[in-house]
């Protein structure tokens, strides 16, 4: 009797087969992952092209158009006001810098010749209309194309002192100075030797006056220098002067710095593109009824505000009836505070605040206010701008 097969033959049959109906559908999911692979590929090819051809087309734009020549040299210019000055070569070239940077200190040189022959009321006061008469400050919002600021104006300019820090070795923040001296407000005012960057703000650049007393005095062998200030009677001064003049003049509070923008009422910058770049502003002004303006504008800062040319800002403090104005120390250092303490505005620097040597403050009876001469006895040569 033949012998029938075993029963674990066609099991393991069915079992063969289970395998193989399942084994088919694994082979097809392996054809989609291709599909999408070879979807992913061609979509970077077709993106990598676009892009080729947009760098390409925007590099010629850049390079070898008049429409982008400006924004080049406007881009140029805006990296030499920063600590990357030197990346400035790879837009317009290592010579074209040099160029750049000697003709702005040119330009600015000559900013400053015309003589100022603006006059103020004899009282000094500005006339702030019925509601602000018995306010000596007022703060309001100003905007522009890609740029966000404040304008501080002051009613009475004799109301205005230069202050400076209260310890040696080391500048001070505005907030600092606002608080220990009982300021309603304050402001940055002039420049200071930063080495690398990371300058301590003790060593001012050029001079430094307060109460009509010369506090510091970097001139070394140059006969006049471009100062920010204002005399005696509130009427601002800025310009370029010789110690003399300015004493002949009656100043009262000055430090160093430029260029000039507006004088005798008009703007001195005749375009956008020559306004020395986008960066975060501080200037100083005055209109025909002697109240003084601070413009502050913010920087460096996408998404809030990138900066604002000089040429900006003349328009700007043009349009609130500035008859002179004259360049502070922006970029980092730009700051203005409130009689609280409190920063107003939102500074580029790292830390929030920079430590300064000077500040323009204001203050209801600045008579009163002891502002001692750190500086006294010490000479420009032996202080070390970089040492904390």
């Amino acid at each position: 009797m033949p012998s029938l097969p075993p029963r674990t033959t066609k099991a393991a049959s069915a079992t063969a087969g289970i395998k193989s109906t399942t084994a088919t559908p694994r082979r097809t999911k392996k054809k989609p992952a291709r599909r999408n692979r070879s979807f992913l590929w061609q979509l970077f090819k077709i993106l990598f092209v676009t892009g080729f051809a947009f760098v390409t087309v925007f590099a010629g734009w850049f390079y070898l158009t008049p429409s982008g020549k400006v924004y080049r040299y406007m881009l140029a210019d805006s990296l030499i006001t920063t600590q990357h000055r030197e990346w400035a070569k790879y837009v317009i070239g290592e010579k074209a810098l040099r160029e750049r940077v000697a003709q702005y200190v040119k330009q600015f040189e000559d900013m400053g010749e015309e003589r100022d022959t603006h006059t103020i009321p004899a009282n000094g006061e500005g006339d702030t209309g019925d509601e602000g008469q018995e306010k000596l400050t007022s703060i309001e919002e100003v905007d522009g194309e890609g740029f966000h600021g404040f304008l501080l104006t002051v009613r009475d300019p004799k109301k205005i002192r230069l202050v400076v820090p209260n310890k040696k070795g080391r500048g001070e923040r505005v907030t600092s100075m606002v608080k220990r001296t009982g300021a309603i407000a304050g402001v940055n005012a002039g420049g200071f030797a930063d080495p690398n960057w990371k300058g301590n703000g003790f060593k001012p650049i050029g001079i430094v006056i307060s109460g009509g007393k010369i506090y510091y005095d970097g001139l070394g062998n140059k006969n006049s220098v471009q100062i920010v200030g204002i005399d005696k009677n509130g009427k601002m001064l800025a310009g370029k002067y010789s110690v003399k003049e300015l004493m002949e003049l009656g100043i009262s509070e000055a430090v160093s710095f430029s260029p000039r923008i507006i004088v005798n009422g008009k703007g001195l910058i005749p375009n956008r593109s020559q306004g020395w770049g986008v960066a975060p502003r501080s200037v100083m002004a005055q209109r025909e009824d002697g109240a003084i303006m601070f413009l502050l504008i913010d920087g460096r800062q996408p998404g809030y505000s990138i900066g604002a040319t000089l040429y900006d800002a003349q328009e700007i403090l043009l349009e609130h009836g500035a008859v002179i104005a004259a360049n502070l120390d922006g970029g980092s250092s730009t700051v203005l505070v409130d009689e609280n303490g409190e920063i107003v505005n939102k500074p580029s620097a790292s830390s929030g605040e920079r430590y300064l040597p000077t500040a323009f403050l204001v203050f209801e009876d600045p008579d009163s206010v002891d502002i001692p001469n750190i500086w006294e006895g010490m000479k420009p040569s032996e202080i070390d701008a970089g040492k904390w």
